[in-house]
């Protein structure tokens, strides 16, 4: 079994967004094909652009120079030198003032926000520290508002600067209409949380499950922009994953599937917070282990400890010998060798990504588990799948949201024009 433990490097190869071609499933003009090759690769040139998306020299050139006129694109010296000539070549970058965003990732200790420009590029950020309960929509609503106004007055801006907000939360969402089914977080299920924005933000906003945020994290700033396919498992408050195909991120039919947490390991087992029985993240996510560390702790039932707390001092007790705690976690990695082969036979990946808070608890990604990984699955004569540990903190998953809002203002500039 292959595996990679550390944090990928974000921001070390220029620009942002997937590096290879993007196949869809409806045709992109080749107006927006170039602007989406330059943000990828930080600059390029002319001859590149050509070159890589295989049209003459003079399409690239009348096309880069309508798109400077429009102010999307700007031309910026190259430290590379034309063959023979001994000199810089001209290149062209996005101009980063073109567009600014806003992504968020909404969770129970803390929200957090990133403002980015059009090219990519972090202009500020913000955290606010939030109620572990779950509250109602108009609650979560005014968290919401309360932190794109700090975000703002971080980066000293006006609202109306902002083309678009992506938010990211755990729960089953439906992406296409902005409609929570259910979350964690609220109260109430089936939420019309697009519409209630809209009323009272008056920008654009895309909604999307955290875990598909984390997946577009990767597919824009890290370790995917190179992969055609691999997936992301989440381990947090909950259990998630996302999953690229083809370079695209993978939603399913009704745009809400890929929910690994809420799959079946245990008929009849414990109780999961959606209400059902025997979900993986019933074993895995932080409320099942803090439910076992209560237990090994001896703590009472009605105890006002904090989950975190309580695992902090369980993770501690296992590694200073404790037996009841060792077992604990060493249960919770077999529970995830099952979700993860179920992965690999389902999808059957070059690369799985492991990432999330829990991630910091070695138990969890010990040799074991992988090897039982793939003792439970039908892999024989294959090459095995890859397992890569990537710890982000939650500014990496509101800068996958960003990438969800770059991605849509960018369709919605090209959207008017033939495609061509």
């Amino acid at each position: 079994m292959n595996s990679t433990i550390g944090t990928a490097p974000l921001d070390e190869i220029p620009g942002c967004g997937p590096l290879l071609p993007e196949e869809r499933g409806a045709p992109m003009s080749l107006r927006q094909q170039i602007l989406q090759f330059v943000r990828a690769n930080g600059h390029a040139a002319r001859a590149e652009i050509a070159r890589a998306l295989n049209i003459s020299a003079g399409s690239a050139t009348t096309i880069t120079a309508d798109l400077i006129a429009t102010g999307i694109l700007r031309e910026v010296g190259d430290t590379a030198r034309d063959p023979g000539r001994g000199r810089p070549r001209v290149a062209l970058e996005v101009v980063p003032e073109a567009a600014h965003v806003i992504g968020i990732k909404l969770s129970f200790k803390t929200h957090t926000a990133v403002l980015t420009d059009f090219a990519g590029n972090i202009v500020a950020n913000a955290a606010l520290q939030t109620q572990l309960a779950r509250r109602p929509l108009s609650a979560l609503l005014d968290e919401i508002d309360q932190l794109i106004a700090n975000l703002l007055n971080a980066a000293g801006m006006e609202r109306s600067a902002i083309h678009a907000v992506a938010i990211g939360l755990p729960g089953i969402v439906d992406h296409a209409t902005g409609h929570i089914v259910w979350s964690s977080l609220l109260q109430d299920r089936d939420q019309d949380l697009g519409s209630v924005f809209a009323e009272r933000f008056a920008i654009p906003l895309y909604l999307e499950n955290d875990a598909n945020m984390l997946t577009l994290a990767e597919l824009w700033f890290g370790a995917g922009r190179a992969m055609r396919d691999f997936a992301v498992v989440t381990i947090e408050n909950g259990v998630g994953m996302g999953f690229v195909l083809n370079n695209r991120l993978y939603r399913g039919t009704h745009g809400m599937g890929l929910e690994l947490g809420h799959t079946k390991v245990h008929l009849d087992g414990a109780l999961c917070r959606c209400g059902q029985r025997g979900c993986l993240e019933a074993y895995l996510a932080d409320y099942a282990l803090a439910r076992e560390a209560g237990t090994a702790l001896d703590l009472p039932i009605d105890t006002q400890t904090p989950p975190e707390e309580m695992l902090n001092t369980l993770f501690k007790r296992a590694k200073a010998g404790d037996t009841a705690a060792q077992t604990i976690f060493r249960r919770a990695g077999r529970y995830l060798s099952i979700g993860l082969s179920n992965v690999v036979q389902l999808f059957d990946p070059p690369v799985i990504i492991l990432s999330g808070e829990r991630m910091q608890y070695d138990y969890l990604y010990e040799e074991d588990v992988f090897k039982e990984m793939q003792t439970l699955t039908l892999s024989e004569g294959r090459k095995p799948c890859q397992i890569e540990i990537h710890a982000w903190d939650d500014l990496v998953w509101a800068r996958g949201a960003t990438a969800l809002a770059l991605s849509a203002v960018t369709d919605t500039m090209f959207s008017q024009e033939g495609i061509a």
